[in-house]
């Protein structure tokens, strides 16, 4: 059985690419890489002309990842304006996490009795990459690697279906964490739980596994609402000036 790709890995259109993917899927990848980490920013414009000059290929396949990408909620497209990266509205969010808290307790829960030597050291060796990061105040590879982590965790518990519906969820929730992650404090508060989860995964203790993994993304969906509340308090207020009478 072929290995399933990893969304969250670097992708540049290549001849070997090329090779085993068609046209439309490479640039549909390409493009969804640079919303994952960033490149555009929630509600940013996507030009299809200037994305087709940029990855050297004709407007049609260009037109056709946007389709792919509306269908998996990455962007969405307005008539007579064009294609936007989406904005996820908090109370979808809030959604989100809460579904993904269930999806990976169960993980830890599966992971504990079944973790291999080699995949708990996978696991460290990602940690280890994440505190660096933190060390060096590096957001951006530190939300690469926040993806990377929680992504092998999924792909490490063995359930096809649930990796497909887990990587869709992440897609929509990316934008979120990572402005929570811009929050350079934020860090070692995350990296640290990453750690606690990988102890309590090595334990054996399935209740402990998954209990680490399910507090972890109720916490990161605390940090979420508070961060929201904290630039909704931030963002300037609109004044309405009264017009005099004459």
């Amino acid at each position: 059985m072929s290995a399933m790709p990893n969304p969250f890995q670097p992708l540049h259109p290549t001849i070997a690419l090329l090779q085993t993917s068609s046209l439309t899927t490479v640039v549909q990848q390409e493009i969804e890489r640079a919303i994952l980490v960033g490149e555009y920013a929630p509600g940013s414009k996507l030009i299809e002309a200037a994305l087709a000059i940029k990855m050297g290929v004709s407007r049609g396949p260009v037109r056709e990842a946007f389709r792919m990408l509306d269908e998996a909620g990455l962007v969405r497209t307005e008539k007579n304006r064009g294609v936007f990266v989406r904005d996820i509205p908090m109370d979808e969010a809030v959604e989100i996490f809460d579904l993904r808290a269930v999806m990976d307790e169960l993980v830890g829960r599966q992971l504990a009795a079944k973790i291999t030597t080699p995949q708990l050291k996978e696991i460290r060796d990602l940690v280890s990459e994440m505190e660096k990061a933190v060390k060096l105040e590096d957001a951006y590879n530190y939300h690469l690697l926040n993806l990377k982590f929680h992504d092998r965790l999924v792909e490490m518990a063995g359930n096809r279906k649930l990796t497909d519906i887990y990587r869709k969820l992440i897609k929509e929730l990316s934008l979120f964490r990572r402005l929570n992650l811009a929050d350079g404090w934020l860090m070692p508060i995350s990296a640290g739980e990453h750690r606690a989860i990988v102890k309590a995964i090595a334990s054996g203790d399935a209740d402990k596994a998954g209990r680490a993994m399910f507090d972890h993304v109720m916490e990161s969906k605390e940090r979420t609402i508070s961060n929201d509340l904290r630039r909704q308090s931030r963002a300037p207020t609109a004044v309405t000036l009264a017009t005099p009478r004459a």
